[in-house]
Formats: structure tokens, sequence, C-alpha cells
């Protein structure tokens, strides 16, 4: 139950030289990186599915109310990252505030949450691929697309099983060696990347505007069915469930706060200002998409875009969606590696995990060893793991540490009031107690088998913080008055 002071805390901050993280990032840089992992593809699949079994076209509602819910963690995170301006996010902040054994929990869960959601979006990034290439008559072998474990009929009509999925272990590596060569050069790209991404939400909901049918919001809150989540008011709150997950995403801002240039006022922005720019874009998203085509048409679809497209003379834009999607794909796994080793860099120098992954490159002065580790665990998992088994990219250890964020704003309030804060979440206790609870419900309505294995991999986590961690930790070998408040 150590807790680690925020003036050791300022010390990392401060550190300068070629073992340190460079700080190349401005306030631009983090709201790019906040918007290039939240505006994935689940934008253009959940909200049909939120619209057709939950909200109709009040899932514009959904968005705000799920939007609200994140500002409150949001708020939480900004006035952390401000005050503690060292990689590592909440692993970081439960360290400041809940001790050690809390700290190493959230970090590990953040682990798997991020190499899971990498390999998943990897392994469908190669899917898209196949699609899109398909329509120019491009036709990768399947052989070389799926992984060992599945099979699929090819052009002859013979059942051909897979040998590796190239192309999601390829992008893996490319976006591993982009990470590596430098944050400026990540946050080159990802900004490149976001800017594409954005201007085609730009255009679907300006072309998609002319095709507006009033009729097609009537009503727009559905009379419920007499069942809690379908339709009417607790449709909405039902729709802002299945939504939230397309906003979570600008927590990995956080971890980049050791490579900020003015952390104290940039963070902040990069935090609370990607999550306004989402939620602008998510509202105009789903209020034209619902207008163009009857929310009930959405119903089963993994592709409501597609049915929405089909109202217009634009055939090519399904195509430029496509595209969209596998831009998209590209940032949110760029983004996913990069908070992972940022993770995995603040747990290795604080002694928790080997040195090795605090080893930072001379010339390029990034967690190299770190990235070159998880891109082979990684494309292990994009190659030879099929989707169903590498599973959803569930956000429960995401809202875990939500949660443990918004606790440690309060608990820190309370035992430092007077530590200088460049932000100030307003309102404590109660905006951080309502994101507590936000949270809290959204990870109870998760599956069984999602809290299953998030159980199973934290038993593994906790074997390794006896066995090897809590022996080495960095912090029991400092003075107790440099580590405790």
């Amino acid at each position: 139950m150590r807790i680690k002071s925020l003036a050791l805390l300022r010390q990392e901050a401060a550190e300068s030289g070629q073992t340190t993280l460079k700080r190349s990032l401005g306030a631009l840089n983090l709201v790019a990186i906040g918007i290039g992992v939240i505006i994935g593809a689940g934008l253009f699949s959940l909200t049909g599915l939120a619209a057709a079994n939950h909200a109709g076209p009040a899932v514009t509602l959904s968005f705000l109310v799920a939007a609200v819910g994140c500002a409150f963690s949001a708020l939480c995170y900004a006035e952390f990252a401000a005050l503690v301006p060292v990689s590592g996010s909440a692993y970081t902040y439960a360290y400041a505030t809940l001790g050690e054994l809390f700290a190493w929990i959230i970090g590990w869960d953040l682990v798997l949450e991020y190499s899971v959601g990498a390999a998943t979006v990897a392994i469908s990034w190669s899917q898209y691929l196949n699609r899109f290439l398909s329509a120019y008559g491009l036709y990768l072998p399947p052989q070389l697309t799926l992984s060992p474990f599945e099979t699929a009929t090819g052009a002859d009509g013979a059942v051909v099983s897979g040998y590796l999925n190239l192309p999601a272990v390829l992008i893996v590596v490319l976006v591993t060696a982009i990470i590596i060569r430098g944050t400026s050069g990540s946050a080159l790209l990802n900004a490149i990347v976001v800017a594409l991404k954005v201007l085609v939400v730009l255009v679907f909901i300006a072309l998609g505007w002319q095709y507006i049918d009033p009729a097609n919001y009537q009503p727009y809150i559905p009379a419920n069915t007499g069942v809690f989540g379908e339709y009417g008011w607790s449709g909405v709150l039902r729709g802002a469930g299945v939504v939230f997950f397309v906003f979570i995403g600008f927590d990995i801002v956080a971890t980049m706060a050791q490579e900020a240039r003015n952390p104290q006022r940039d963070m902040p922005i990069g935090i609370i200002g990607s999550l306004l720019v989402c939620t602008f874009l998510f509202v105009l998203f789903g209020y034209v998409m619902t207008g163009m085509a009857h929310y009930t048409e959405f119903k089963d679809s993994a592709a409501p875009v597609a049915i929405a497209i089909d109202k217009t003379p634009y055939r090519w834009l399904g195509q430029l969606i496509i595209g969209a999607i596998l831009i998209g794909y590209i940032s949110v796994i760029l983004v996913d590696l990069l908070g992972q080793s940022r993770v995995f860099f603040s747990m290795s120098r604080d002694g928790l995990l080997p040195r090795v992954f605090s080893e930072v490159h001379p010339r390029f002065r990034t967690p190299y060893k770190a990235n070159l580790l998880l891109c082979v665990f990684i494309g292990l998992f994009a190659g030879f793991v099929p989707i169903r088994v590498v599973g959803e990219m569930t956000s429960i250890g995401t809202l875990l540490a939500f949660v443990m964020v918004c606790l440690g704003v309060i608990i820190l309030r309370k035992k430092q009031p007077d530590a200088p804060r460049a932000f100030r979440t307003p309102w404590v206790p109660v905006v951080p107690i309502l994101g507590i609870l936000t949270c809290a419900v959204m990870m109870f309505s998760l599956p069984g088998d999602t809290w299953l294995r998030l159980i199973i991999w934290l038993a593994l986590g906790l074997a390794i913080y006896f066995l090897y961690g809590k022996k080495r930790s960095k912090l029991r070998e400092t003075p107790s008055s440099q580590h405790q408040e």
C-alpha cells in the first residue's frame, strides 16, 4: 500500500537527458491523438445498432448522455495530468493516491486492454483491406489472410485453411516502426490520418444532409415496447451505454503527459478538447444517418452507413467509408501501442517490471525495446489467433481505470488540498462521484465472460507482482518521507 509522493512524481517529470522521453507534443498533437483513437470503425457500426435496437432517431441524445458520462472522468483525468505530468496515466495516478498494489492492478489491466484492442483492430483491418481490394478485382490468398484455426472457400470451391494473417502482422510491424522512430513523427502521421478521418465524416454529413427525410424522425423518441431499453427514455439510456464505448480513448492522451511540451496547459486541452470535438461530430453523424434512412432499416446490420448511402446516388461514398475505416484503424493501432508502451515504461521505471521496458533509444528517445517486445506479442496474436478468440475490444479495464482516477481526485483533494493545480476538476466531490457511478453502471452491464477474462488476467498479474515486482519496487528502497506525505 506504499504511496508515491507528488514531490517524487514531479521530480521524475522534471528529469531530462538521453534516458528520458522527449517532450515534443503540443496541445493540437494531444487533441489529435485523442480524436485518433476515439473516431474508429465503431462510429460507423454502433450508431446504427443503438438507433435500431434502443433509441431510434434519439440516438443523438444517446451520444450526448454518453459524452456527459465520459466528461466526468475526463475532468478528473485533466486535473491529474496537469498535476502529475508523468507517463502512465491511471497507473501513475493510482500510485499517488491508492497505493502500489492498486497501481499495479490498473497498469496490468490497461496493458491487456491495449494489447487485445490492438490485435483485434489489426485482424479487422486485414478483413476490411480484403473487402476494399475486392472492389477492384484484387483478392489476397485466404491462406495469408486467415489464422491457422480458420478456413475459407476458395475461388474453385475448395475449402482452404489459413497459414498466417499476414496483413494483420504487417500493419502491427509498420505502426511499431513508426512509433520507434519518434513520438513527434508518430504524432504527425496521426494528425494526417485524423484529418482524413474527420474529412470523410464531414463529407458524409454534408452530402447526406441533402437526402434527409423529415418523416424518418417521426417519432423522434419511439414509444417504449414495455421492455426496459427498447425505445422510450430507457432506450435512450441503453443506447448511451452502447455508444459510450465509442468515446473511450481520451484516457490514452494522459499516457503521453511526459512527452508534452507544456503539460500543465496542454494536457487538459488534449483530453477535454478531443472529447468535445468527437461529441460534436458524433451527434451530427447520428442525426444525418437516421434522417437518411428509417432507424428500423438498421436492425441487425453490421454496416448501417451503407444502408444510408444507398439512399443517395453517391455509390462511391461506400468505398470511401471503407477507406476511412482502414485509415481509422491505423490510428487506433498507433495510439493503442503508444499508450501501452508508456504504461510499461512507467511500471518498469518503478521497478515493477524488468528494466528493459524503460530503456530509451539513444537517438529517437523512445522506449524502443518495449515497443519491439510488444510488437512480437501483439503480432503473434494478430497473425495466429482468430478474431473470435482474441475477442471484442472490451472496455472493462478502461472503465475500472476511470473509477480509480475519479476516486483518486477525491482522496488527493482531501489529503493535499493545497497542492498546486494548474487545472481543477469543478464541483468536487460531486463530479468524481458521478463519474464513479456512471462507470460502475457501465461495468456491471458488461457480459460475464468479460469479467472472467479480467479476473484471470488480474490473477496472473498479481502472481507476477508478488513474485517479482513487490521485491524490486524502487519505492521500497527509498526513505518513507519520499513516498508518503
